[in-house]
């Protein structure tokens, strides 16, 4: 999947909350998504490195330690 994919599924989603919201104002969007995607990245990422942390800090771009703490807050360990 390219990151295209990846950024119109986005939109996808986005689109159909805001038909969801029916005239309604959002509020605190931007922690919404980033809790919504943060999740399945990270665990799509640890099998993908098979549960080996450096490896799967490695392919996020992100030091061990601040993905351990990631790991941590969603219950992933």
């Amino acid at each position: 999947m390219s990151r295209n994919a990846i950024d119109q599924c986005i939109r996808d989603s986005l689109d159909s909350y805001f038909r969801d919201l029916d005239g309604e104002e959002p509020s605190n969007m931007y922690n919404m998504v980033l809790e919504a995607v943060e999740r399945p990245l990270l665990e799509a990422v640890m099998v993908r490195a098979e549960r080996n942390q450096s490896l799967a800090a490695a392919y996020l771009g992100i030091n061990r330690n601040t993905l351990r703490k990631k790991l941590q807050l969603h219950g992933l360990i």
